[in-house]
């Protein structure tokens, strides 16, 4: 990874760098070529996206730095599956921040913050529409966060290189172009 910490570390703890709480963490899809491989085109393929892409979970600190880059998945892995195999940079104590997308994740030692799912045939009381409110307007820095790394259109459009790790090395490239970004104009924080 680049020298000062412009990149995020992928598939490994890093804990110097882990910050302040809260966090946030989602997943991100990136369209490929159709894989000419039976079995990988099954592996690939979003009924989501209606497409084929790969899967990456980004965690993100309160300055919006991304601090974490999962292992690419193919676009059948649902989220919380690769949540659940990525070993999180998190000091004990902290706060993370969810979408249901990761309903019944947790980590030891760190609190989860995620909305309430409205009960079936009843309405979610005035006290919990107001914290998913709070909860939604903290967590949706993670999308705009998402939206910046696809700001680099190799990411963003469907990609077409097929040599092993390139797809790989692209993504972690524009996350640190991401943090480069955050670092010379910094965003507002997520409180």
């Amino acid at each position: 990874h680049a020298a000062g910490g412009g990149a995020p570390t992928r598939g490994r703890c890093n804990r110097q760098r882990a910050g302040l709480p809260p966090f946030a963490h989602d997943g991100t899809e990136r369209r490929i070529v159709r894989p000419q491989d039976p079995v990988e085109q099954k592996a690939s393929y979003s009924g989501k996206k209606k497409d084929n892409t790969v899967k990456n979970v980004l965690l993100v600190n309160a300055l919006l730095m991304i601090l974490f880059l999962s292992n690419t998945y193919g676009g059948r892995v649902h989220d919380k599956p690769i949540a659940d195999t990525t070993p999180y940079p998190l000091p004990a104590g902290s706060r993370l921040l969810q979408d249901l997308g990761f309903l019944a994740f947790t980590l030891p030692q760190v609190e989860i913050l995620m909305p309430p799912k409205k009960p079936r045939g009843q309405e979610l009381s005035l006290e919990q529409q107001r914290t998913n409110q709070a909860l939604h307007q903290r967590r949706l820095r993670i999308e705009h966060v998402n939206s910046s790394v696809k700001r680099c259109r190799i990411v963003k459009d469907r990609i077409r290189l097929w040599k092993d790790g390139v797809r790989d090395l692209v993504m972690e490239l524009c996350c640190a172009l991401h943090n480069f970004r955050v670092r010379l104009t910094p965003w507002q924080a997520m409180v």
